[in-house]
């Protein structure tokens, strides 16, 4: 009878020692990243699902979460607007690196990628990360008349902090705008001087636009073609900011409809995001009630018809080198890459008569594929400053090769 009563008392202990361990909470989960290619990826940006991390930690969704990497430093993340922890991950070329979310509170994440709507300057909508600046134009350049096609830029120099809002607070002051107006009239020396310390047009040692767009793709927006005509996309009609830091911007851009073969029924979305450490933007694009494949491009306006351009459809990668707009700026290495097999990339000269209706640019630098019904057109594009850190087209264009094998060999994600 003893026997008995101590096996049912040991039994009842194996079974409350295995309650106790399922009712313990997990307070780590495991990321582990792998690179597949054969160099070294630095501060790459990773994401896992925020989902899974609150039911492998058996979090509530207030919760927060701090990220460590393998030598106990705690790396900064962000959660998306679609769910996911993002965070930037280093490995070795085809090594692995470990990173581990534990339970806790984060330390607070420097904002370094942004942005913002400016009705003041005609609804510009403009972003930046810690390397480049850049800007869509809105409905209030449209209704004047103004054919801003293209995505706008501004170079950065000297500092990886958000610096538009500083200059576009300066550009748009209104009171130094009548100081400058009045002078005009009685001294222009000094009016031109006033212009001078405020413009964004001049670098006040971080950096500036000396971009020309006009009535062109610019720095690489994408656009459908028919019969070998560009259909120009106009300014955005509506905007939706989804992500805004600190580590990634993301906008949605919603443009007029527009007429192809017709159909005036084909309205464009645009999702932009741009990370932290990137000198390029991802760009996913969808065409609403598109009924056939048709051709689409990406392009970059020419401003120098002998400009150093480099077209490599295999590699899935152009870059050219762009003049500026004044003496004295510099060049502006400029670049588009892609995660799919590219058709065509070549160079498209205007005509005289059309240089004339493009703001006297030379032509386009195109990459050429195919847009099917009901699917997203997605591609990368972006640029670099010979003021700053890349001071040489070699070396921009061997950033541009690494960055397409890159989004063709995604690091491998899992998450433990």
């Amino acid at each position: 009878m003893f026997g008995l009563d101590m096996k049912k008392l040991f039994i009842g202990l194996l079974f409350l020692i295995g309650l106790s361990a399922c009712n313990e909470r997990r307070e780590t989960m495991t990321v582990t990243v792998s690179n597949p290619l054969s160099f070294v990826r630095q501060g790459e940006m990773v994401e896992v699902s925020m989902s899974e991390v609150f039911e492998g930690l058996e979090l509530a969704d207030t919760s927060q979460v701090v990220v460590w990497d393998a030598d106990g430093v705690e790396v900064p993340y962000q959660i998306t607007y679609d769910g996911n922890l993002i965070f930037p991950a280093s490995v070795e070329a085809e090594g692995m690196s470990r990173y581990t979310i534990k339970i806790g509170t984060p330390e607070q994440v420097s904002v370094k990628a942004c942005g913002k709507v400016y009705p003041e300057r005609l609804d510009d909508i403009a972003w930046e990360n810690d390397l480049i600046g850049c800007r869509a134009y809105g409905p209030a350049l449209q209704i004047r008349g103004e054919k801003g096609f293209g995505y706008d830029i501004f170079v950065k120099r000297n500092t990886d902090e958000p610096v538009l809002e500083t200059m576009y607070a300066m550009e748009t002051d209104q009171e130094v705008w009548n100081r400058i107006n009045a002078l005009k009239k009685t001294n222009p020396e000094a009016a031109e001087e006033l212009h001078k310390s405020i413009t964004y047009h001049v670098d006040h040692g971080y950096g500036m636009d000396c971009y020309a767009v006009g009535p062109t793709l610019g720095a690489g927006v994408a656009a459908l073609m028919v019969d070998d005509s560009i259909l120009y996309p106009w300014c955005y009609k509506e905007y939706e900011i989804l992500d805004n830091g600190p580590l990634r911007f993301t906008v949605k851009l919603t443009f007029h409809p527009q007429v192809v073969k017709g159909d005036s029924t084909i309205v464009e979305t645009r999702v932009i995001t741009l990370d932290t450490g990137s000198y390029l933007n991802r760009t996913a694009v969808s065409y609403s009630h598109v009924q056939e494949s048709l051709p689409v491009v990406t392009g970059i306006v020419l401003h120098d018809a002998d400009g150093s351009v480099m077209m490599d459809a295999s590699s899935g990668y152009m870059t050219y080198v762009d003049p500026t707009t004044g003496p004295g700026q510099g060049k502006i290495f400029m670049g588009a890459a892609f995660p799919f097999n590219v058709e065509e990339v070549k160079k498209v000269l205007f005509s005289e008569e059309e240089r004339k209706q493009r703001n006297h640019a030379f032509g386009h630098v195109l990459a050429v594929s195919d847009y099917e019904p009901d699917s997203e057109y997605v591609y990368y594009w972006g640029f670099a400053w010979d003021q700053a850190d890349i001071t040489t087209i070699e070396g921009w264009n061997e950033y541009m090769k690494s960055f397409a094998q890159k989004v063709r060999n995604p690091l491998k994600v899992n998450l433990e």
